[in-house]
């Protein structure tokens, strides 16, 4: 599996705070994001989209909120490429 378009989505450092902020609390949701990191909410939006094309993020819709989380499957993808790294 190619892992460089999940590299290049946490490349950039909003992206990679939203990552791990997700993984210290999962089932965030969006609007949360933009007052962590100062950002406009289509920013938020943007950012998300791109982790979640990039399989890092899922979604799950909660009436009108739509909460996020990592996706455990492409975060293992991710984490077998960086164990290689570190051999």
């Amino acid at each position: 599996m190619d892992a460089s378009p999940k590299l290049k989505a946490l490349g950039h450092p909003i992206r990679l705070g939203i990552a791990l902020r997700l993984a210290a609390e999962g089932g965030t949701c969006a609007c949360d994001f933009a007052e962590i990191f100062g950002i406009s909410q289509p920013a938020v939006s943007q950012h998300l989209k791109v982790l979640r094309e990039a399989g890092l993020v899922r979604t799950r819709r909660d009436g009108t909120q739509i909460y996020y989380s990592l996706d455990p499957t492409g975060v293992r993808a991710l984490q077998g490429t960086v164990a290689k790294l570190a051999a």
